[in-house]
């Protein structure tokens, strides 16, 4: 079953919510790039968006060395052929509010 992809406004409503976060795969994805103080600060942080992705059942691309994670979010069964979701959205808030704190 395929999930609706966002739309234009949607999408652009997204970015403006959460700058951070750049398009990227031709619209089908958001990236964002988080440095840490340490790679122990950085697996803590990948620690914790683990289980909170692991709780909606949508789980992040990502890249790690040392104090960097690079995440990247989009939904493989969206639309025809992936895009972005409402999951990716509210992976992407969730995120950002583990980085607030």
């Amino acid at each position: 079953m395929s999930v609706p992809e966002l739309g234009a406004a949607e999408i652009q409503q997204l970015l403006s919510q959460h700058p951070a976060w750049q398009l990227a795969r031709e619209g089908k994805a958001i990236t964002r790039t988080f440095t840490f103080k340490d790679f122990s600060e950085a697996w803590g942080f990948m620690s914790r968006v683990a289980l909170l992705a692991d709780g909606q059942d949508h789980h992040p691309e990502w890249f790690n060395v040392y104090n960097r994670v690079e995440v990247t979010l989009t939904t493989h069964d969206a639309g025809d052929s992936g895009g972005l979701s409402q999951r990716d959205a509210k992976l992407a808030r969730a995120i950002d509010g583990i980085v607030a704190h």
